[in-house]
């Protein structure tokens, strides 16, 4: 029971919600440092609009003393300013404010007292406790059930013995906020260390004839306030028939002191049906400090594959090296979904001396225990490169994939070279894929990408031909200036493979810093198509990136200019359209006099003129040709 909230009807949401939309249709007012609590004062005795006293109210929340409180408690039977003033009234210190707020339960009725009564509780009068008790049988059952949550608020002796004595009394909707606040004396005893009183009505809670939700929030107040002693209730809720009974022993569980009830748990896990146990075991693991960690990896070793699933989960929290052994004979084993879970637990594992061990196993593991050691080397980016270079000499093809991976994985920039040798000189052929993958897997998680796109250069002058345009694709996924320069020298050489793959990546370059290039190839390009795919991506840049206005423009003119196809031409236009300025404007004015382009630029300058003019731009001077 963590949470109370202040008892507020729908309709007390509504007039809040009111205030709040009218408040922010003021003008600007005053800072509070400019205003005096007298000014403040002075306009909720004069006539100003509603709003403006609303505001007041909140100012006076910060500012207000018990200088305020006559006029703020005026206002508590306006229900458009009641809420307002009671933020007020509820924070100003002295006994004014208590005295106001007791003298308007009085008076007011409905709802403005149901918020009068609840401003009471947050104050914690303890005067007002007489007052809130006869409330207890009123016929208004959201006034008594305000004035029930009060008093539990309040929770000294007295509000707590009237709530006692209403448990029996009242009935429905009241005596379910009977409840609550008699919750709240119980959480108030606890935690001023009276814990046995507290268990008292925690365990005359759970006995009243009350809805679920009181009897959980009770249960859990009884299994905490009992300390040690509350395990064997915290148990015996495990083993209620009521889920939302079972959920509360989980959450308690994970909040319980000590370690005893980890040894209480554990037992417990061997006893619960399957699909509580895999709940049970989480709990467990949620409490790393005191966790027996045995039970989780006994429930992970054998038994229900549910439960398994779940521990071996688990064990990602809570397992060291001492679960090694069983977390790796379950990630060999023939059960798909028990490996790949158990390969996840042993990749995630936080213990210090868990990478130690994993490479200490590697030079004694066989079958598919290795690949399965190396893989884990990877995917735990363990430093083993020696070990993953000799793996790369064994006979199995899984062995190898797996050492190739985990290098791409694990190896520094200056050990890049050991995957480029094996992209370019194989020992086998059949594991230039996978080395590819490496190769590439290292290259794009480099820190340096101006040092890696230079080695990936430099391996470019020795590959073969259908390896070149690979590292080209690979030199376009790690970016930089390097990678950038080397595309640009590809698309521009003799060869027709590379000018087709240099200038294909170049168009797709992800940041302007491939302007300059793309429009110098659109120039200079061996080939037209090759100009041609330049410049769509030179205008791809313009129309997709942000930027100041001019410099797009003059991007928009230089492609203009350019552009000897109408398709590029209407490209063109088309980011003009969709980033429209004066000087976009100009541009497409100009653009009509292209003789085929006259059409598509009239329409385009239309289309601009009318979004400037939407925006109050004045382009009357442009249009008529004077700005052109």
């Amino acid at each position: 029971m963590q949470n109370h909230l202040t008892y507020r009807p729908p309709l007390a949401c509504f007039l809040l919600a009111s205030v709040i939309l009218a408040t922010m249709t003021l003008p600007p007012v005053r800072s509070v440092a400019a205003e005096s609590e007298s000014d403040l004062i002075a306009v909720l005795r004069s006539d100003a609009p509603e709003a403006e006293k609303a505001v007041v109210c909140k100012k006076l929340a910060i500012e207000g003393s018990p200088a305020a409180v006559g006029e703020l408690a005026k206002l508590l039977s306006n229900p458009r300013l009641s809420s307002w003033a009671r933020i007020a009234l509820e924070v100003i210190p002295g006994q004014e404010a208590d005295e106001a707020l007791r003298q308007a339960t009085q008076s007011l009725d409905g709802r403005l007292l149901v918020g009068v009564i609840n401003s009471i509780g947050v104050r914690r009068d303890a005067a007002a406790v007489g007052a809130l008790a006869a409330r207890l049988q009123d016929s208004d059952s959201e006034v008594a059930s305000a004035a029930a949550v009060a008093l539990g608020r309040i929770g000294n002796d007295a509000a707590t013995k009237s709530l006692q004595q209403s448990l029996v009394s009242t009935s429905g909707t009241t005596r379910n906020a009977v409840a609550e606040g008699y919750l709240l004396c119980a959480e108030r005893l606890q935690a001023e260390d009276k814990s046995g009183a507290a268990t008292e009505i925690f365990d005359e809670i759970r006995s009243a004839d009350l809805p679920l939700q009181r009897i959980v929030e009770a249960t859990r107040g009884a299994i905490l306030s009992r300390d040690q002693d509350g395990i064997p209730l915290l148990l015996e809720t495990f083993r209620s028939n009521d889920k939302k009974l079972f959920q509360l022993a989980l959450s308690t569980a994970r909040e319980f002191p000590g370690g005893e009830v980890d040894l209480a748990l554990a037992d417990e896990l061997t006893r619960a049906a399957p699909s509580r146990a895999a709940l049970i075991v989480q709990a467990m693991a949620d409490r790393p400090q005191t966790v027996v960690l045995e039970a989780v990896v006994q429930a992970a070793r054998s038994g229900d594959k549910h439960i398994r699933l779940s521990a071996i989960d688990a064990l990602k929290r809570v397992g060291d090296v001492s679960s090694l052994p069983v977390l790796l004979d379950i990630a060999s084993g023939q059960d798909a979904e028990l490996s790949q879970t158990a390969k996840d637990t042993l990749a995630e594992i936080p213990s210090d001396g868990v990478n130690a061990r994993l490479v200490a196993l590697l030079p004694e593991a066989e079958g598919n225990r290795y690949p399965l050691l190396i893989e884990l080397v990877g995917r735990r980016r363990i430093d083993a490169v020696p070990d993953l270079v000799n793996a790369l000499q064994h006979s199995d093809p899984a062995v190898r994939s797996a050492a190739l991976i985990a290098l791409g994985e694990t190896v520094s920039l200056e050990k890049l070279d050991l995957l480029i040798t094996q992209v370019l000189a194989p020992s086998r052929p059949e594991d230039v894929a996978t080395a590819q993958q490496a190769l590439k897997s290292a290259s794009v998680r480099m820190p340096d990408r101006d040092a890696c796109a230079a080695k990936l250069a430099v391996a470019m002058q020795q590959a073969p031909a259908t390896t070149k345009t690979w590292l080209l694709e690979t030199l376009s996924e790690v970016g930089g200036t390097t990678a950038l320069q080397t595309l640009a020298m590809s698309a521009k050489s003799d060869d027709a493979e590379l000018q087709d793959a240099g200038s294909r990546l170049l168009g797709k370059w992800n940041n302007l810093d491939a302007a300059p290039v793309l429009i110098d190839l659109a120039k200079t390009a061996p080939e037209e198509k090759y100009q041609v795919r330049a410049l769509r991506g030179y205008i791809g840049l313009a129309r997709k990136f942000n930027m100041p206005e001019r410099d797009r423009v003059e991007m928009c003119q230089r492609a203009l200019d350019q552009a000897s196809r109408i398709d590029e031409q209407k490209l063109v236009l088309d980011v003009l359209k969709l980033h429209p300025s004066v000087a976009a404007l100009k541009l497409a004015i100009q653009a009509k006099r292209i003789p085929a382009l006259k059409e598509e630029a009239t329409d385009a300058t239309a289309e601009i003129a009318q979004t400037l003019r939407k925006k109050g731009v004045d382009i009357s001077r442009i249009l008529s040709g004077e700005g052109a």
